[in-house]
């Protein structure tokens, strides 16, 4: 930390406790956050923060990304889909596009006049990413991409879809490419926003592509066949941000937790006073501490171009289990209250179980680590 990340600390917390924090109730009702929430965070420069000033970004570094989704999780504010948004999608186009995309997409997203997702997982294919089966077919000057995706964060309020989608016949890596898709596209159509069991107010959403056609120009990258191997590349980071998300998440449940077990009382003493309750916060609070040592470690490493695949995968699978395992322990302290909606605590239960799916399921990132040793 020095004194810009922060000043970025406190502008974050501002907004996320006050612009936030109030709507997230509502929000989980209607499944989405309000459009114009994303303009008011462009606004005040929240997106985008890592991608260079002269495509409208804040000329910042992955430490200004993680600092505002901490200050997201802290603020029990977790629905607007900045760290899709800003940490993944614009970092393709910042990493793999031509100068022209980034100019006609980059200033939008940090404005917040575009949204930006990318869709990956399709209703057969989840992390086997080489078995997609959306096509993109060269007709003229176009692409005509066919197929459906689901799954997709930010699907509901998107502007701009990076697509996976093949592009030569085969299973092979070199078959995917990625695809810029702009939603107001002819053949582009939004499905269900789905029904979820936690992160309910963040828009996840079906997008099906009847024949869209975009220029040969929205092809990320100088020629087909390079999606798997920018995915591969990208997806470090997206499991550094996920990891993140859940260091943060297990630090605002202990937290919370301490402070309920301290006022409440069971038996004429407080909860804290009982000998399981300390041990139990006691684990919890030495996961918390590994936690942040081991994703400050990731970061510095990753702010030095130094984070590697497997490390990467270290972070996502361990600390989403650890964030699991603490949202259990700790909503056991509440009793019969942690089971109750209105308590964050039960939010928090539910929203962390996606942590240990998404991103590539942990089951395949104990396969990279696997393959590493």
């Amino acid at each position: 930390m020095d004194e810009d990340l922060d000043a970025l600390r406190d502008l974050a917390r501002r907004f996320f406790e006050k612009e936030c924090a109030p709507n997230e109730d509502r929000w989980a009702r209607q499944h989405h956050i309000d459009r114009d929430i994303w303009n008011r965070a462009g606004e005040l420069g929240l997106l985008c923060p890592s991608i260079p000033e002269q495509y409208g970004g804040g000329g910042g570094t992955f430490a200004h990304e993680a600092v505002i989704l901490v200050e997201q999780i802290r603020a029990l504010a977790p629905s607007l889909g900045n760290p899709v948004h800003s940490g993944i999608v614009a970092h393709y186009l910042n990493t793999y596009g031509t100068e022209e995309q980034k100019l006609a997409w980059l200033p939008g997203m940090a404005a917040g006049e575009l949204v930006g997702a990318i869709a990956m997982t399709e209703p057969g294919t989840g992390s086997d990413l080489q078995n997609i089966k959306t096509k993109a077919v060269t007709d003229g000057d176009d692409y005509v991409i066919t197929g459906a995706k689901t799954f997709i964060t930010n699907g509901y309020l998107s502007d701009l879809v990076i697509v996976a989608c093949k592009t030569a016949d085969g299973k092979g890596a070199d078959s995917v490419s990625l695809i810029v898709v702009e939603t107001e596209r002819d053949g582009f159509r939004r499905g269900r926003n789905l029904e979820k069991i936690g992160q309910h107010g963040q828009d996840t959403c079906e997008l099906f592509f009847d024949g869209v056609r975009v220029p040969r120009s929205n092809l990320l990258g100088t020629t087909e066949g390079l999606g798997f191997i920018q995915l591969m590349q990208q997806l470090p980071q997206e499991r550094l941000i996920i990891g993140a998300i859940a260091a943060a998440a297990i630090e605002q449940t202990v937290e919370m937790t301490l402070a309920y077990t301290k006022e409440r009382e069971a038996f004429g003493k407080p909860l804290f006073a009982f000998q399981n309750t300390q041990f139990t916060l006691a684990e919890c609070d030495t996961i918390k501490t590994i936690a942040w040592s081991f994703l400050d470690d990731c970061i510095t490493k990753h702010l030095r171009g130094e984070l590697d695949v497997p490390t990467a995968a270290k972070a996502k699978w361990w600390l989403t289990e650890q964030q699991c395992r603490v949202a259990d322990e700790c909503l056991q302290m509440f009793g019969g209250y942690g089971y109750m909606a209105e308590y964050p605590i039960s939010r928090m239960y539910a929203d962390a179980r996606i942590q240990k799916i998404y991103g590539g399921a942990n089951e395949v990132m104990k396969l990279i680590i696997g393959r590493s040793l």
